[in-house]
């Protein structure tokens, strides 16, 4: 049975030192994002426990846990592509995921097993999410400064829709992680199932209309000029 640690209560920061020390040990983390629950890993083993519990294919690559500024350095995109993704963090403050070309010799990633960055990576693209609230950012940040990649996905079984309460997650999928984190509800929880919108961010496609899409493509028309195509 997972050790399940309730972040309604102070001490996310610490927690979040918690939940890395465990992925690093091989183990799964559940956590609860703005967006969904997500469960993740850094390590092999850990990877393929998700993938097993999730029956998600390994065609679906895992996303990086990341901050505008870690997608600043690590993925390869025009000056004013990373500018407008500054712009909807710190005036939007609006949750998203970024694709785009990335540099697999980052220093994040000298630790990563060759089997995680596979399956985390397609095309020579990264989808890393952006933004998603307190947890996420903090594990972000914490693994950006310990060097220690992170990577997940919903925390459900594939193609059931988003889970927005740990109750609600499938046994099995909670069954794989050996610490999961309480956070009640998620702030963007929906009656569809969404979780990020993730945008292409070589040619502006929307590859999936999460939560807050209809306010992400307002930006994008009315302050860049850009329509998300599908």
């Amino acid at each position: 049975m997972s050790e399940v640690l309730d972040a309604r209560k102070p001490g996310v920061e610490d927690d979040a030192a918690r939940v890395i020390d465990a992925l690093q040990d091989g183990q799964v983390a559940i956590v609860p994002l703005d967006v969904a629950y997500a469960i993740c890993a850094t390590r092999a083993a850990g990877m393929r426990a998700i993938f097993a519990a999730k029956q998600r294919s390994y065609e679906k690559p895992s996303g990086l846990f990341a901050t505008w500024q870690m997608s600043r350095e690590i993925h390869e995109m025009p000056a004013e592509h990373h500018a407008i993704a500054q712009v909807i963090v710190e005036e939007y403050d609006l949750p998203f995921s970024i694709v785009a070309p990335f540099r697999a010799d980052h220093p994040l990633f000298a630790g990563t097993d060759p089997f995680v960055l596979e399956h985390s990576s397609k095309a020579g693209t990264m989808d890393m999410l952006i933004n998603a609230g307190a947890w996420h950012g903090a594990i972000a940040r914490q693994s950006y400064a310990r060097g220690i990649a992170v990577f997940g996905s919903s925390a459900n079984r594939s193609l059931s829709g988003s889970k927005f309460r740990l109750g609600d997650i499938e046994p099995e999928v909670r069954a794989a992680a050996g610490i999961a984190i309480d956070g009640g509800t998620a702030k963007y929880a929906n009656a569809e199932g969404r979780s990020s919108t993730i945008i292409d961010f070589r040619d502006f496609r929307l590859l999936r209309r999460g939560v807050r899409c209809a306010e992400l493509e307002t930006i994008f028309r009315d302050r860049f000029g850009i329509v998300l195509s599908d």
